[in-house]
């Protein structure tokens, strides 16, 4: 099913390293979280046809707690079961603190949690909360979603990251851009925090993915769910099933750069993923 409730759909994630310390446990970083929720409102004035599906990873909330737990690879015990309790609720925390910063700039946000809707077999997202998002769309809301707890038949439970998330919703909602937004301003050869030698890959694609896939080192603290490689192989994934969807991964602590990310369809301010190079 393609996009039928507005001109442009796109898809933004607000990676959790960069709104909150990944290295301090349960540490907001309030000062940026409220600059993007400015960002985001004033793409939505500036660009009236745009409609936005927000998503967020837990960072140093949910993390950090599915890290302490196992909760990614699967819950069999009464401790285990705890654990994803845990997890939800501190992603939640987390959530709270976005949504109210949207709702704060102006943005119509409303929370869908995923593990209400979320089934997964393996690892693998068989259904979620497509219509709360499509009711949402339709009234003018921006539905904000989250890396979250699932139900999983093959696992118990396990979680499924922002990024998995989308995958699933654009099955059924395609975006014209996915932005990934992060510490970063793209994907280097290495990690550009403790590598200065490191390059910036400004385009990636099916032909040079294996090339650049070697580089990618992991997310700079607690990350269940795969860090940079994931993303990008991911973001491979859904550029080859969509046809003309454009995934960009950019810095979310440069100003304005996400609003430029989400306005202007030509910005590449980062490491721009698709299926084919002339697309780029």
């Amino acid at each position: 099913m393609v996009n039928t409730f507005g001109t442009r759909l796109v898809y933004v994630k607000l990676g959790g390293s960069l709104i909150t310390d990944k290295r301090q446990v349960e540490t907001a970083r309030l000062d940026v979280v409220a600059r993007l929720a400015e960002e985001i409102a004033e793409a939505r004035r500036q660009a009236p046809d745009l409609q936005l599906i927000i998503g967020h990873g837990s960072g140093s909330f949910g993390h950090v707690v599915g890290s302490r737990y196992g909760t990614r690879a699967g819950v069999h015990t009464s401790e285990g079961w705890y654990g994803f309790a845990a997890t939800a609720d501190a992603a939640a925390r987390l959530n709270r603190i976005v949504t109210a910063a949207l709702l704060a700039a102006g943005v119509p946000a409303w929370t869908i949690q995923p593990s209400v809707g979320l089934r997964c077999r393996d690892g693998q997202i068989l259904d979620g909360p497509l219509a709360a998002v499509q009711a949402a769309l339709a009234r003018g809301l921006v539905p904000v979603v989250h890396g979250d707890v699932a139900l999983d038949e093959v696992r118990g439970g396990t979680i499924a990251s922002t990024e998995e998330i989308f995958e699933w919703l654009a099955l059924h909602l395609t975006p014209q851009r996915i932005v990934l937004v992060g510490e970063v301003d793209g994907v280097y050869t290495g990690d550009p925090q403790r590598d200065p030698s490191a390059e910036r890959i400004d385009l990636i694609t099916p032909s040079n993915f294996r090339e650049s896939r070697a580089g990618l080192s992991g997310s700079f603290g607690t990350d269940v769910t795969g860090g940079m490689a994931a993303k990008v192989e991911q973001a491979i994934h859904l550029a080859g099933r969509h046809p003309g969807l454009k995934v960009l991964i950019c810095s979310g602590l440069q100003p304005s750069t996400l609003l430029h990310a989400v306005v202007d369809e030509e910005s590449t301010p980062g490491t721009l993923i698709c299926a084919e190079e002339d697309d780029g």
